[in-house]
């Protein structure tokens, strides 16, 4: 296979395990006629058992895996947001459910954090799909012993859900805009060749006009527009907002979720100029548009539309309580005053995070590109969350 843009060259049995996933989607392709979707597709490319990115064994996240979070960053980051969390407490009971949650560094330190400051936190339930990552959380979470592992979403819960980075890595349908209307572009598989042996390639085929519905002006987009939809993460809005709902019902108390991603609202995201969509892998710091490359050895990604999930959550009976940037998130959270307890006279200490800080809040970094979107039962914006209200543009949603 011809590595694209000189992608580094995995290990023999990475290879080999990318193989043994080609050709399960190959099959499962062969046992749907020769075509599937994009979002099956990405689906076993990510979580198809032992093999999918998220559930083989390969190192995802730090310096030795393929992208960084902000977790991974600086511990300012969970540090500011225990404090969100903790401020809901006396509307939601105090308890967290994290899905998604990596190595476990965000857990860390939100339990680091209220242990620190004499918080008392009931539970924190981690639901997480991947056994290698809840290998590596359970690890560093040893010492914690309100930590409790969820193999899926139960069916109610009242606390503070947190979701850093969770939406973008789901599954997502791929649209095309042609001369003949709008089509879904799904995967096939092309004639072998002998250099290269079987390869998945686009195919299009009549679309659901129900697909298209979360695309403002779709009719108005030129041809060859091609671009993501998201009903798998819609889908888990919709079981989100249910679960927070019988957990209101069950407890008498409100309960809230806080979802960090990079995205925009949909009359941002579907913009004439982004002819190609927002789609985009990620292998060993290397980032690139191919999700045809070594499957189940990279990432694959598509920016959220905070208004699709908005909408979902909202007609499934939560309240948007506010939308903004992970910029004025993390400063009226406070983050500025927590890097004030490193002590700035000491450099080596606080610089690094003085760094870190600023990667999390510049415009032209991570600030502005990702989004906060929070959303409620039973939750008032008192004065746990008024100072966040200053930022809120759940307007533009």
């Amino acid at each position: 296979m011809q590595l694209p843009l000189s992608l580094p060259v995995p290990a023999a049995d990475a290879q080999a395990a990318s193989q043994a996933l080609q050709q399960l989607i190959i099959d499962d392709i062969n046992n749907h006629a020769g075509w599937i979707s994009f979002s099956r597709y990405m689906e076993l490319a990510l979580y198809a058992p032992r093999l999918g990115y998220y559930s083989g064994g390969a190192a995802k996240l730090g310096k030795d895996g393929d992208f960084t979070t902000a977790p991974e960053i600086t511990p300012l980051f969970g540090q500011a947001l225990a404090h969100v969390a903790a401020n809901l407490f006396a509307q939601t009971g105090a308890q967290i459910m994290e899905f998604g949650a990596g190595t476990g560094r965000l857990a860390y330190d939100i339990l680091s954090e209220y242990q620190a400051q004499g918080i008392a936190l009931e539970r924190y339930f981690i639901v997480e799909l991947s056994g290698e990552l809840r290998a590596r959380q359970e690890e560093l979470l040893k010492d914690f012993p309100q930590v409790q592992w969820l193999q899926q979403m139960p069916q109610a819960f009242a606390g503070v859900v947190l979701g850093n980075e969770v939406l973008d890595a789901m599954p997502v349908q791929l649209v095309i805009k042609t001369d003949g209307g709008w089509k879904e572009c799904g995967v096939s598989v092309a004639d072998a060749d002998a250099d290269s042996g079987p390869r998945f390639i686009y195919r299009e085929r009549d679309c659901d006009p129900a697909l298209v519905a979360q695309i403002p002006d779709a009719q108005a987009l030129p041809s060859g527009y091609m671009t993501e939809v998201h009903p798998v993460a819609a889908g888990f809005m919709r079981s989100l907002a249910q679960m927070l709902c019988n957990g209101r019902e069950a407890s008498g108390k409100g309960a809230a979720a806080i979802l960090i991603d990079y995205g925009f609202p949909a009359a941002e995201y579907y913009l004439e100029q982004r002819m190609q969509g927002t789609l985009m892998c990620h292998y060993r710091h290397h980032s690139h548009p191919d999700p045809f490359y070594l499957p189940g050895l990279q990432d694959i990604t598509a920016h959220v539309d905070f208004s699709a999930m908005a909408i979902a959550a909202s007609e499934a009976g939560l309240d948007v309580i506010a939308y903004m940037s992970q910029a004025g998130f993390l400063l009226e959270a406070g983050i500025g005053e927590i890097l004030m307890r490193t002590p700035a006279d000491d450099p080596l200490a606080y610089l690094p995070q003085a760094n870190a800080l600023q990667k999390l809040i510049s415009p032209a970094e991570m600030g502005e590109l990702f989004k906060v979107l929070i959303l409620g039962t039973e939750v008032e914006a008192d004065a746990g969350l008024s100072k966040l209200l200053r930022h809120d543009r759940s307007h533009r949603l």
